[in-house]
């Protein structure tokens, strides 16, 4: 990976880093300055907002990590997994809460139900990114598996020569 694109890859997950983070703590002061009488503070889609936003950052987490793995040379290793595996988590998470949201709106859409379909299709298309970045983690796995096996047949080789 070249050096500019991983700068601006860089520079991507902090601003959503940053962003998320600055929404989870303006949405923590609102409820604490404008509560209404009657009014509960944490409603579902408050929630779904908050766990959303967490898995946000889990998913810049890993990718930051994967990238330093890179620029290491040490992403073809049995450690990368666990951070593939972060991000697959976070997208199926991220998939499920947006049928949650799909979920609470969908009474709301009676009078024209095709848009809850299509927010269907859109939780669906992000199974489908998790599912991508499956066939990306099978794709590791091998290259691992490739990088163990040549590492073994060097040091066979060494011992003959």
């Amino acid at each position: 990976m070249g050096k500019l694109a991983v700068r601006a890859l860089r520079a991507v997950l902090v601003v959503v880093l940053a962003g998320t983070v600055f929404v989870q703590a303006s949405m923590v002061w609102a409820f604490a300055t404008h509560q209404e009488e009657g009014s509960l503070p944490l409603t579902p889609l408050r929630v779904i907002t908050i766990l959303g936003m967490a898995s946000a950052q889990v998913t810049v987490v890993c990718v930051w990590r994967l990238v330093t793995m890179v620029r290491r040379g040490t992403v073809f290793s049995h450690a990368a997994f666990r951070y593939v595996d972060g991000v697959i988590g976070a997208i199926v998470a991220a998939a499920l809460l947006w049928f949650a949201v799909t979920a609470i709106n969908a009474p709301g859409q009676r009078d024209d139900p095709g848009v809850t379909v299509i927010m269907a299709g859109v939780g669906v298309a992000i199974l489908g990114v998790a599912l991508i970045v499956l066939v990306l983690r099978m794709l590791l796995a091998q290259a691992v598996a490739r990088d163990v096996e040549a590492a073994q047949m060097q040091a066979e080789l060494d011992e003959v020569i």
